[in-house]
């Protein structure tokens, strides 16, 4: 996966003081002169906790040898972990000013660490597995970009196998060069030809241990201009931009870091503003317990909008599982109650200072600092941290001395719902292991998979995170299990209930006005309801004294599901039926968002009893409902239009 650069690389290093600088060439400290560390971008450089250093000591105990983690990273000193680009997740490990090494999260095996020399070097006197001995006449071939031949081998640990992360070092324990092993031990030692182990780092570094130690406290204090002068920027910000609308400001706290931070920022800002939290019925059991002691505390007014009890596990049934790209919890569970929060709250608009950053994703990067949500009527936005880095972020929180998400220091990076498909395997391995609510996902997951006939590696793998898979996951899941992602995704059964699907027939039969289109849904749907909505369509609805059919215009829907879209050139007819299928997808699968509602400003439509309605009376055809539907966004589209 390539990396993204998002900005700028804010972290550099003084090697006199063993400490992380944040964009200053000097050190504010010892006045030398700093370095640039070397990170992959998009470069979100984020603190090391205590529950990261025991797990990437335990991880190097285990691959090789018991001590080499100590030796790795000892007590005393810094540590910092940048997130790069990879199939899954991949963590690069900054100790004393250098990248030295990385840990990868992969499918099949779970955390494997990743030498780079300068970890190499570290743990070479000490390590008892996965080397591998070469001959001296072999180093220079080796430092030359070559790979290690067999015949280059003199010994190796027994426990080197094909595909092994190994150490190649010499008699005296000196590395030399890190690799994957292409040949297990035994082979190595006795072959005469064949590639031994494909080289990745080989040449020739210093050492960068530094021995001196250092704390966060240590680097908080030497950064503190940068701190002051970022916070600085964001109060001025914060002042101008409520000055410039004339909305009632509120801060859109989720219990994550950035939001927490742009919190502390409206306080340090002198003002005191009513904190909006949407609590989805996703989130961890910690991050609402987090959001309620923070506005305790800061004696901040909590304005606390819950999703329906339902929103998640009772829509399922119409949505599937959500997806890396067909997020409909998002809306039914995030905006609907944003939505309603906002115009129960503040029914003519206001101002949520939000923690985003542009360091986060292409698309947050692409966004203003100030801008207005489509799908949230009312709300203006405006980020304080816009072009704050992660380690800006972090900073700021630890010289406030401001308590934070308990999950930070259980491995997560980014804190959401607990289920969230955005999430790695890496971060479920961690839910799974720690929170008491993701038992119930994955019971679901096991009666989904069972219900459907889904492989076993259909939910082993995380494939039900994508609708449709990238190619990269495709080739890593055929390379792992022998199989193609179509066979894993291969639905062997047909459940008796689910969404709604519409499949046209191909090409376009002439008729008496010009063209028609016909097609049919996938089930059966309730015609008396639809034919409410099919008022904005047009102004008359004629409907069947039978009850078997409904029409408008020129499109026909039948109960059982047949439509009939006719009209005098080909485009006509096929706007009618999209705009039909949305009328039956909102009358059938309405989520209880509400958007529609909020649209209509003649009050045609109406919530009541987590659903919409529709007063045909008080229609007057201007089609403003039609717009964002997670109903219709997010359903599923196999076969349709």
């Amino acid at each position: 996966m390539a990396a993204i650069r998002l900005g700028k690389n804010h972290l550099r290093w003084c090697d006199e003081c063993n400490l992380p600088i944040l964009e200053n060439e000097k050190c504010p400290k010892c006045g030398n002169t700093t370095h640039e560390v070397e990170i992959t971008p998009p470069g979100e450089v984020r603190p090391a906790f205590e529950h990261d250093i025991k797990m990437i000591r335990d991880l190097v105990d285990r691959q090789f040898g018991e001590g080499s983690g100590l030796e790795l990273l000892p007590e005393g000193h810094v540590v910092l972990l940048n997130k790069a680009p990879s199939l899954d997740r991949m963590d690069e490990i900054i100790i004393d000013g250098r990248t030295i090494a990385s840990i990868r999260y992969d499918l099949g095996k779970k955390w494997v660490f990743i030498n780079r020399m300068q970890s190499a070097m570290r743990i070479s006197k000490v390590m008892t597995k996965e080397y591998v001995v070469i001959d001296p006449a072999a180093i220079k071939f080796v430092q030359e970009s070559k790979n290690l031949m067999a015949p280059g081998v003199i010994d190796a640990s027994p426990d080197v196998k094909d595909g092994d992360e190994v150490v190649i070092i010499t008699k005296e324990r000196v590395a030399i060069a890190t690799g994957t092993a292409r040949m297990s031990a035994e082979e190595m030692i006795s072959s005469d030809h064949g590639m031994a182990v494909r080289t990745k780092w080989y040449k020739p570094e210093e050492s960068a241990v530094i021995d001196k130690e250092n704390s966060w406290d240590d680097a908080v204090r030497t950064n503190e201009n940068v701190i002051f002068r970022r916070r600085d920027e964001a109060i001025a910000f914060i002042k101008k931009t409520i000055a410039q609308y004339d909305k009632p400001a509120i801060v859109s706290f989720s219990g994550g870091k950035d939001s927490l931070t742009t919190l502390l920022l409206t306080l340090d800002a002198g003002l005191k503003l009513p904190v909006l939290f949407v609590n989805t019925g996703l989130e961890f059991n910690e991050t609402v317990e987090h959001v309620h002691d923070v506005c305790k505390r800061h004696d901040l007014q909590l304005i606390e909008e819950d999703a329906p009890t339902d929103a998640f596990f009772g829509n399922l049934i119409q949505f599937g599982p959500p997806a890396k790209d067909y997020r409909w919890c998002c809306k039914t569970n995030k905006l609907g109650p944003t939505v309603a929060a906002i115009n129960k709250n503040f029914p003519k608009g206001c101002l949520s200072f939000i923690g985003q950053r542009k360091y986060e994703s292409e698309a947050r990067h692409n966004k203003p600092r100030v801008w207005v949500n489509p799908w949230t009527p009312g709300q203006t936005g405006a980020s304080p941290i816009q072009s704050w880095n992660s380690i800006h972020v972090w900073f700021y929180i630890f010289y406030k001395k401001e308590p934070f998400n308990v999950w930070y220091t259980r491995g997560l990076d980014r804190i959401g719902c607990f289920l969230c498909p955005a999430s790695d395997l890496a971060e479920f391995d961690i839910v799974a292991g720690n929170s008491d609510r993701y038992p119930q996902w994955d019971a679901y997951l096991n009666e989904y998979m069972e219900s459907r006939g889904l492989p076993k590696e259909w939910k082993d793998y995380g494939l039900w995170r994508w609708k449709k898979a990238p190619q990269s996951i495709k080739e890593e899941v055929q390379r792992v299990t022998g199989k193609d992602v179509s066979e894993l995704t291969k639905q062997t059964k047909s459940p008796e209930k689910g969404p709604i699907s519409m499949k046209v027939q191909e090409g376009y039969s002439p008729c008496v006005i010009g063209y028609s289109i016909e097609a049919a849904l996938s089930r059966p749907i309730d015609l008396d309801r639809l034919a409410g909505f099919m008022q904005a369509l047009g102004r008359t609805v004629e409907k069947d004294p039978d009850g078997q059919w409904a029409s408008v215009d020129y499109i026909t829907i039948y109960r059982e599901g047949a439509i009939i879209s006719k009209a005098s050139v080909e485009q006509d007819a096929r706007t009618e039926i999209e705009r039909l299928f949305e009328l039956v997808i909102r009358s059938e699968q309405c989520v209880g968002c509400g958007l529609c509602a909020a649209r209509c400003e003649q009050h045609a439509l109406y919530m009541k009893d987590g659903r919409v309605e529709i007063n045909p009376d008080e229609c007057i055809w201007c089609k403003e409902c039609f717009g964002p539907c997670p109903a219709l966004n997010f359903r599923n589209t196999d076969d349709d239009m």
